[in-house]
């Protein structure tokens, strides 16, 4: 009980990591319940979710409790393992929104574009 404890406040109190924003946490949990979701909508259990994403059950608790802690790599075999990877790149692409479109023709240098 005591090493969890430990492993726990490590988390909490750990110098290394950096302080998130009140904002940033809430978008940790909401995204953590949105996977959650989704593998439910699927009537997948948590290890099957785990073993194709190649995480473990407690990471996979991790993400869909909204863990910050997680790494991306984790997050996005599980994007993956639930059918989700290309709708998130696809939301950050820059051409697939209207503002994106029309600045970055202004704002990137001719070599990118």
């Amino acid at each position: 009980m005591l090493v969890i404890l430990d492993s726990v406040l490590y988390l909490l109190y750990n110098p290394f990591m950096k302080k998130i924003s009140g904002q940033v946490n809430n978008a940790f949990i909401e995204i953590g319940m949105h996977i959650k979701t989704w593998r439910l909508v699927y009537q997948l259990k948590a290890a099957q979710v785990a073993e194709r994403a190649g995480i473990s059950v407690r990471t996979l608790q991790k993400i869909e409790s909204g863990d910050p802690s997680i790494g991306t790599a984790a997050f996005l075999e599980v994007a993956r393992s639930l059918g989700l990877l290309e709708t998130l790149i696809d939301s950050l692409n820059p051409l697939n929104n209207d503002l994106g479109r029309a600045r970055i023709n202004d704002n990137l240098p001719k070599r990118i574009k």
